[in-house]
């Protein structure tokens, strides 16, 4: 990912370890979607706001996404779960995992980095 653009997507202390979630847009396939950064462990994680079951958003309040052990990215309508650290499903309905969207943190500034088909809205 060194030569994709980096855009600042918030500061690091606004992520705490399975805390609540940074939204942001992106466009992916040609449509704007949302995705969301968490903390997980200590790392920074971010994904399309899109169940592989069925593509309809996943917090079951804004900007929640981890259950109540804080282990798990869960489908609040469908009841998925995925693992934060690679967006794999790991129980419930799913087809596949999340997509995930590359991050990087220094200088206390988190940012997310382009690909080929994620884009900032802005492109």
């Amino acid at each position: 990912m060194a030569n994709a653009p980096a855009f600042a997507l918030c500061a690091s202390a606004d992520l705490a370890n399975g805390g609540s979630a940074v939204p942001f847009d992106v466009v992916f396939g040609g449509q704007t979607c949302r995705a969301f950064a968490v903390r997980y462990q200590g790392e920074v994680h971010a994904y399309l706001n899109r169940c592989a079951h069925v593509a309809m958003e996943m917090d079951f309040q804004p900007n929640r996404f981890f259950d109540d052990s804080g282990d798990w990215l869960i489908c609040a309508t469908h009841g998925a779960l995925y693992e934060p650290h690679t967006g794999r499903c790991r129980g419930g309905p799913c087809r596949g995992g999340l997509i995930k969207i590359t991050l990087s943190e220094r200088d206390g500034v988190v940012h997310w980095h382009t690909a080929h088909n994620l884009q900032p809205l802005e492109f």
